[in-house]
């Protein structure tokens, strides 16, 4: 973005009088992070008034600010924008821009991989264009606006992830973005809490159709049913289904893991045998909503097939870590539900890549009322004769380590509430370069902390 206060002001309404030439190319709300050009946007919360570090923000270059009216003392001589609420203005400038860019843009919303889709979808168009995606979690009423902010004017692909915790959020940030193709991964259990049943968490996602582009498409999980319905209730809604039922409009079979990924075959839309450098059965599902993507923007089946294969994930996504004596881990601990564990315990009893199988799981946080029977049905997944040594972190796990008693004897089933460490050394002493080693847990659980003791 390269825009004056003066355009600012304008898409603000915003009367100006002076400063009207000053550029600013990016916005932030955080001065650690703040870069020369930016335009501050200070919040008033009741721990911290976000106007106390204003003076910092131009010391470190910050082109502008903005200011709440009812704030006293601001700054003298210094670029300043006036206004009433700094996050309907942030919005507002965001929907600005929005307008005016000329970017295909792809939203991305589900349960679960949401952050995978939208790294294998921006890693396989960048080849062939220029494509900038949202970072960490910036996804929600605050961070989907930052992201489009930061857009270069000559972004052609913008991939935008979208969460949410309650209903009417999704339609927000979809109403917001206004996307060209929109992305619905999976309906799982995450926010049950809040929704109350996998029905609500379907019709929230949902809601990402509402600021979808007339002539958009939806490309959504074909074996979820409680998408199909929705999906057959919006008669007039563009849409083409993945997965891995044959009556999709693209599906994959012949799914197989190598030690440097997962090969498959897809067929429907597209035909043909495919790569990515990525393990799981779930993160092929999350190819084939790439694919057709990238399908819909022209791409040959040839260019889909070059993208895929130099696909790479944020960290902490079903992520390979070899140690030096020889543990191999699984580093799926950036977040997990009841849908996303089940994936990768399936994944670990179904490979190849080592004779011994350990599982460390953490806690699943927000599953509402129900979380204690989505804890214990864990159990039903897990093999022990798959599995070598399960090792359970949390005060939630306990529910299913109660439930696995009678799977496992007490050396091969280890429970800590709240010490990692009393992992850290049932790995020490029994791990070798035979084992591989599953990380899962919910972002809370910080399952990661396990491994730094390893490399």
């Amino acid at each position: 973005m390269k825009k004056t206060l003066k355009e600012i002001a304008d898409w603000l309404s915003i009367e100006l009088s002076e400063n009207s030439n000053t550029i600013v190319t990016g916005v932030s709300i955080d001065t650690r992070t703040i870069q020369q050009g930016d335009l501050f946007i200070p919040f008033r919360g009741e721990a911290v008034n976000g106007h106390k570090f204003v003076e910092q923000a131009f010391e470190k270059g910050a082109a502008a600010t903005l200011w709440l009216k009812d704030e006293p003392n601001p700054p003298k001589d210094k670029p300043i924008l006036f206004v009433d609420d700094s996050e309907i203005a942030l919005q507002q400038m965001a929907r600005a821009y929005r307008n005016e860019h000329n970017a295909k843009f792809i939203g991305v919303t589900g349960s679960n991989g949401k952050t995978s889709s939208k790294d294998i979808l921006a890693s396989m168009l960048e080849p062939f264009y220029k494509v900038q995606k949202t970072i960490g979690n910036f996804n929600n009423q605050l961070g989907l606006p930052i992201t489009i902010l930061t857009l270069d004017e000559d972004t052609e692909v913008a991939v935008l992830e979208m969460g949410m915790s309650g209903f009417g959020e999704i339609e927000f940030l979809s109403k917001m973005a206004k996307p060209h193709y929109a992305i619905i991964t999976n309906i799982g259990e995450a926010h049950m809490q809040d929704l109350g049943s996998r029905e609500g968490i379907a019709k929230a996602k949902f809601e990402i159709i509402k600021g979808l582009q007339l002539e958009g498409a939806l490309f959504f999980d074909g074996d979820e049913p409680l998408l199909q319905s929705l999906v057959k209730d919006a008669s007039q809604l563009n849409s083409r289904a993945f997965g891995f039922n044959q009556d999709n409009d693209l599906f994959a079979t012949n799914i197989e893991t190598t030690e440097k990924g997962s090969k498959f075959s897809v067929s429907g839309e597209i035909n043909g045998e495919f790569f990515i450098p990525v393990l799981g059965k779930h993160q092929v599902k999350n190819a084939l909503n790439a694919m057709l993507v990238g399908n819909a923007l022209g791409l040959t089946t040839e260019k889909i097939r070059t993208g895929l294969a130099q696909v790479k994930l944020t960290d902490m996504r079903m992520q390979l870590i070899s140690t030096e004596n020889g543990i191999l881990f699984i580093n799926d601990a950036y977040n997990a539900a009841p849908t996303s564990m089940t994936a990768a315990i399936q994944f670990v009893q179904a490979t190849s890549l080592k004779n011994e199988k350990w599982l460390v799981l953490g806690d699943m946080l927000e599953l509402g009322e129900n979380e204690k029977q989505f804890h214990e049905q864990i159990a039903e997944v897990i093999d022990s004769e798959e599995i070598s040594k399960v090792c359970l972190f949390g005060p939630r796990m306990k529910w299913l380590y109660e439930q696995l008693l009678n799977k496992f004897t007490k050396e091969n089933l280890i429970y800590s509430e709240n010490d990692y460490d009393v992992i850290v050394q049932t790995i020490k002493n029994f791990a070798s370069k035979e084992s591989l080693i599953l990380l899962k847990g919910s972002r809370g659980m910080k399952l990661e902390t396990v491994l730094k003791s390893f490399q």
